[in-house]
């Protein structure tokens, strides 16, 4: 199985940013993508390759041009409306009842982002655009034939919507490489979403459109992050009925009741009849990660990937949450080995 890693997710370190003379502090450090990298060498999964720059149009496919000139130019842009060199925090937010995109930078940081974990930095564009890139080659290597490839993409992407960003994503990923596989057919993708994290972004924007299944496992909003997303009543709309299915679970979901979820997921999965199959792969369901509560054990992170396999789809494996970063490799180890 070919492993894409691209080196500029390093740029990109939001438990560096100065907010106020403080250290902001976050999750999300280059750790994370180091210690599956340093683990897939370790255990010969295949080779590990550089992603292939395929240029903004995949991305666009997704994301609107107005949000990718704001995540491009924000830092700057701040540097000059601000006088100040620092990482890009929204001090307000658009309510719902929003009538209008503000006319000037100060009203753009609380328009495209939803919170203020996910600081924009000097190399924040840089670091989500190869993040993307990897997503994009692993893409390319399945539809070539390949049966798997595996993308250790940082900074993650499942909170990210077409225009608005947060939970230390910027670009969706997973959403990136299911529309570029779509390129010149109607083949219909499923995304199988097992991050701790709903994936708002993955499901607004496929929400109304058929030919893309998303089927998340994940914590119940009522009590964990995102909040706003991620009920069993939300199930796409418009032609897209039907083609969104949550399963939301309770803090402390051991491992007999996260497979018989998962098992419920595939089964959607399975009736769908998709080409091929990308998974929004978090480790942060396992016992004793900082900012999940389930309490999966590696022998469920493995039976987890066996019974995806068991799918026998084409599959992009997109990295995505996961945060006890001394043990990160050995989980995602443990759920490629079971799943090849």
């Amino acid at each position: 199985m070919r492993v894409v890693y691209a080196a500029q997710h390093i740029l990109h370190v939001p438990a560096n940013a100065i907010i106020d003379g403080k250290r902001f502090g976050s999750e999300d450090s280059p750790d994370r993508a180091w210690n599956i990298l340093h683990a897939i060498q370790k255990n010969s999964f295949g080779p590990v390759c550089d992603p292939a720059d395929h240029g903004l149009l995949p991305i666009l496919s997704v994301h609107t041009e107005d949000y990718i000139d704001y995540l491009q130019s924000a830092y700057h842009r701040n540097i000059i409306t601000n006088s100040q060199d620092s990482a890009v925090i929204p001090e307000t937010f658009a309510p719902r009842n929003t009538r209008r995109k503000p006319g000037n930078f100060f009203g753009l940081p609380g328009y495209y982002c939803f919170g203020t974990g996910t600081p924009l930095m000097e190399h924040t564009w840089e670091a989500a655009y190869w993040s993307a890139q990897c997503a994009l080659t692993t893409a390319d290597f399945v539809l070539e034939g390949d049966r798997a490839a595996y993308a250790i993409c940082r900074p993650p992407g499942h909170h990210a919507a077409s225009n608005l960003f947060g939970g230390l994503c910027y670009l969706n990923n997973a959403a990136i490489a299911a529309r570029y596989m779509q390129t010149g057919s109607h083949s219909g993708i499923a995304i199988l979403d097992i991050d701790y994290h709903h994936g708002n972004g993955t499901q607004e924007i496929f929400y109304a459109d058929p030919s893309v299944l998303y089927v998340s496992i994940h914590a119940n909003p009522d009590d964990d992050y995102p909040y706003y997303w991620g009920t069993t009543e939300e199930i796409g709309e418009g032609v897209g009925l039907g083609f969104n299915h949550n399963i939301p679970l309770p803090q402390g979901t051991e491992d007999t009741r996260y497979l018989a979820a998962l098992d419920q997921a595939l089964a959607v999965i399975r009736n769908y009849s998709p080409i091929y199959l990308i998974v929004s792969a978090g480790f942060d369901t396992a016992m004793g990660d900082p900012i999940g509560s389930f309490c999966l054990t590696e022998a469920c992170l493995a039976e987890v990937g066996r019974r995806i396999a068991g799918l026998s789809l084409p599959t992009v494996i997109v990295q995505e949450g996961g945060y006890l970063v001394q043990r990160l490799g050995e989980f995602a180890s443990t759920f490629l080995r079971a799943f090849l």
